[in-house]
């Protein structure tokens, strides 16, 4: 790894349950918080995965990140067209690769990735990897549910998982 500082843009999505903090590096989206969490939360994540990065609030820069997550949120996208820059173990990056396979507007249990990965036993590490998901709604581990179709954990919390499997669902008709 080089050691030139690097920047890291973020702005504010507007979202009706509190407002989400996104981040970008040169190479794409690094990072979606959860609704209402703090500008802190966002710049401890920052320090852990980039740590020569400096935060530079630049709403220019993240706009055309801001306007795909607020058209997927009106329900009139449902796929982006934006890079992002994920940094993660590879079996994290292995677990998020699965998870941009599932398809809009459908779901899928965690076992059903560990099949997918060709680990049928390893379904909690699998959780494990979905929850540290740097970037939600675009690695969209909110189409991960329980075996038995319930609505498990989401680090933007099971209501905002609930809305957005809806928001899915409702938009496919």
């Amino acid at each position: 790894m080089s050691g030139k500082e690097q920047t890291v843009d973020w702005s504010v999505l507007p979202y009706e349950e509190g407002p989400l903090y996104i981040a970008k590096t040169e190479k794409g989206l690094c990072y979606v918080g959860s609704p209402g969490q703090t500008y802190q939360e966002l710049s401890t994540w920052i320090q852990k995965r980039f740590p020569k990065a400096k935060l530079a609030e630049n709403e220019e820069a993240l706009s055309p990140y801001i306007q795909e997550l607020q058209d997927y949120l009106k329900g009139t996208r449902q796929t982006f067209s934006f890079p992002a820059d994920v940094k993660g173990t590879p079996f994290q990056e292995e677990i998020w690769a699965a998870l941009k396979q599932i398809p809009y507007g459908t779901t899928c249990s965690y076992s059903d990735i560990a099949q997918i990965i060709e680990r049928p036993t390893a379904v909690r590490a699998v959780g494990t990897a979905i929850g540290a998901n740097p970037v939600l709604i675009t690695v969209p581990c909110h189409r991960v549910i329980g075996k038995n179709g319930a609505i498990t954990g989401y680090r933007g919390g099971t209501e905002m998982k609930h809305y957005l499997l809806q928001l899915e669902a409702i938009s496919r008709k």
